[in-house]
C-alpha cells in the first residue's frame, strides 16, 4: 500500500515553497496538497469554528491543489478528513518563505502550528522553513529562490521519518534551512526564547485617527545550542517539538505554593 503524504503551508497555494515540497516528495507515495487560498502567516493554530469553509480543487504550478478559504489548521483538518479520508503517514508544512525560530514561532507560525495540528490528529509531522530577508517573506508574487538545499533536507528527513517514525516524545520536527549553508550537516537544537524585540509604532490616517503597526527587530544571534544560533551560523536546525506544553515541574510543590 502506498504511503499517504499531506503537504500544506501558510503562505498560500501560489507559494513556490509549496511546489518545492511537492517536487521533493512526489515520488514517495500518494501526495495530496491542501493549502490556504491566500497568505496566512502568523495565524498560529486558529481554526474556523464560527464560519463555513469552502474548498476548491485547482491546478497551480503544475500541481493539483485543494484550495481552502480558511487557515492552515483548517487545511490540515479538511485534508485529513475530506480529501484523504484517513490519517496520513506524514504531514509536511512548508517549505515556508522565511525562518520559523524560537518559542514565538511555535505559538504563532501557521507553518509550525499546522504541523502541530497534524500531530494532534495522529500523523507524523514536519514543519520546514527557508531563511530569507524579512522584506521578501510576504510578497504576493515572490521572486525565484534557491530551494535546492531545503528540498534535499526535506526529502532526507521525510524518508527517515517514513521508515523509522519519530523518536519517543517527539511529535513534530521543526526544520530551518539557512540561506547560505556551511554544509548539509543537521544540528539538533532547542528553541531560543525570542526571535524578535517587539515594537509598536503609532501612526495617523488621513482623518487624524490613530492606528498601530506591531513589528519586531530581529535578534541576530542567541546562545549556543539554540535554533537561532545554528541557523545564523549556517547550519540546518532541527528542533524536536512535543504537543504537550505542560511545564516540567514538581506538581506537588506547585500545589503547595498555590495553596499557601
Amino acid at each position: 500500500m502506498k504511503r499517504k503524504i499531506l503537504i500544506t503551508n501558510d503562505d498560500g497555494l501560489y507559494s513556490l515553497g509549496l511546489r518545492a515540497s511537492y517536487d521533493a516528495l512526489k515520488d514517495l507515495g500518494e501526495v495530496y496538497v491542501v493549502a490556504p487560498m491566500i497568505q496566512k502567516s502568523g495565524v498560529g493554530r486558529s481554526i474556523s469554528i464560527m464560519t463555513p469553509i469552502r474548498m476548491h480543487k485547482v491546478h497551480v504550478n503544475g500541481m493539483e491543489v485543494y484550495a481552502v478559504d480558511g487557515t492552515p489548521t483548517d487545511a490540515v483538518i479538511l485534508g485529513i478528513y475530506e480529501v484523504i479520508g484517513e490519517i496520513p503517514d506524514l504531514i509536511v508544512s512548508g517549505i515556508n518563505l522565511g525562518e520559523n525560530l524560537s518559542t514565538e514561532a511555535v505559538t504563532t507560525s501557521g507553518t509550525v502550528c499546522s504541523a502541530l495540528e497534524g500531530a494532534t490528529q495522529g500523523s507524523k509531522a514536519i514543519a520546514i522553513s527557508l531563511e530569507m530577508p524579512d522584506h521578501e517573506k510576504f510578497e504576493i508574487f515572490p521572486k525565484e529562490f534557491d530551494f535546492s538545499l531545503a528540498k534535499r533536507v526535506l526529502r532526507r528527513i521525510a524518508l527517515k521519518v517514513l521508515k523509522d517514525g519519530l523518536p519517543k516524545g517527539v511529535d513534530v520536527l521543526n526544520v530551518n534551512v539557512p540561506s547560505k549553508a556551511v554544509d548539509e550537516r543537521i544540528v539538533v537544537t532547542r528553541l531560543a526564547r525570542k526571535l524578535y524585540k517587539t515594537r509598536v509604532e503609532k501612526r495617523y490616517d488621513p482623518r487624524g485617527r490613530e492606528y498601530y503597526w506591531i513589528y519586531g527587530i530581529e535578534i541576530e544571534d542567541a546562545e549556543e545550542g539554540t535554533d537561532i544560533h545554528a541557523l545564523k551560523n549556517g547550519y540546518v536546525s532541527v528542533t524536536p517539538i512535543s504537543v504537550d506544553l505542560t511545564a516540567e515541574v514538581d506538581f506537588k510543590s506547585l500545589e503547595r505554593w498555590l495553596n499557601e
